[in-house]
């Protein structure tokens, strides 16, 4: 049975401003002792966590950032690991319970998930309504997903007409993936298919763009960019993408 004094916190905290943190997620790190992120999540909200131990670390150093804060959790401290966005989504708190499955020193550590918005729905925001019905997300990023199932994945999606949120799209190093979507796209649905994209979410250089996918500018697309493709119901007019539902009016 586990301990109920061994807890801690998997925080989402949003796309980057303040002023989409949860009020939850603000009063789990108030209480907090100790701050566990990723060294760009945690400058982002320095004026939270000055008066704590903050743990922190680069890219790809995931499972140590998460073993740190088990650690911490041992010795009694009120521990928050922090994702951006939605800790559930692409974030920590599956490695967190993973490890307390898997890990016997740490499986009387009870993971609280403190839900965050997520860049979808964030950006999503911003563009107008291009997630109304059913849609996708899905990440190109091939760092912990072989290429040849995201290769498999596209051809997948491609004939669903699914719209479809893209995390991760392209790097400097790592644009094949990205092309070879659109140019799937672009066969198996329309090269006029409506799309979009928001970069730096919320934060004060945001950046945004629509048109169709045949006029979609890949140079200014990079990993802080939330790409969205629409479907046969996607619709463009007076500068919002939205997918129409069938409504009556």
């Amino acid at each position: 049975m586990s301990n109920n004094n061994l807890k801690l916190f998997a925080v989402g905290i949003g796309p980057g401003n303040h002023s989409l943190f949860t009020h939850n997620a603000l009063e789990v790190i108030d209480k907090s002792t100790t701050i566990v992120g990723y060294n760009s999540y945690i400058k982002k909200m320095k004026d939270l966590v000055d008066n704590k131990n903050v743990i922190s670390n680069g890219m790809r150093k995931e499972s140590e950032r998460c073993q740190a804060a088990l650690d911490e959790a041992l010795k009694g401290e009120i521990v928050s690991v922090i994702s951006s966005g939605d800790a559930g989504v692409y974030g920590m708190a599956g490695l967190l319970i993973e490890m307390t499955n898997d890990i016997e020193k740490y499986k009387d550590i009870e993971i609280e998930v403190v839900p965050g918005i997520t860049a979808a729905c964030a950006a999503a925001a911003v563009l107008g309504a291009p997630l109304m019905n059913d849609f996708v997300i899905f990440s190109l990023s091939d760092c912990l997903t072989p290429k040849k199932d995201i290769q498999k994945r596209i051809k997948d999606l491609a004939p669903t007409d699914l719209p479809c949120v893209i995390y991760n799209p392209k790097s400097t190093k790592r644009i094949e993936l990205f092309k070879e979507l659109i140019n799937e796209f672009c066969t198996v649905r329309s090269s006029k298919l409506v799309c979009g994209f928001v970069k730096h979410c919320s934060m004060d250089n945001q950046e945004t763009w629509i048109g169709t996918i045949d006029k979609l500018p890949i140079d200014e697309v990079d990993m802080s960019t939330i790409v969205f493709f629409g479907n046969s119901k996607t619709m463009h007019k007076n500068g919002k993408m939205f997918v129409t539902r069938g409504y009556s009016f």
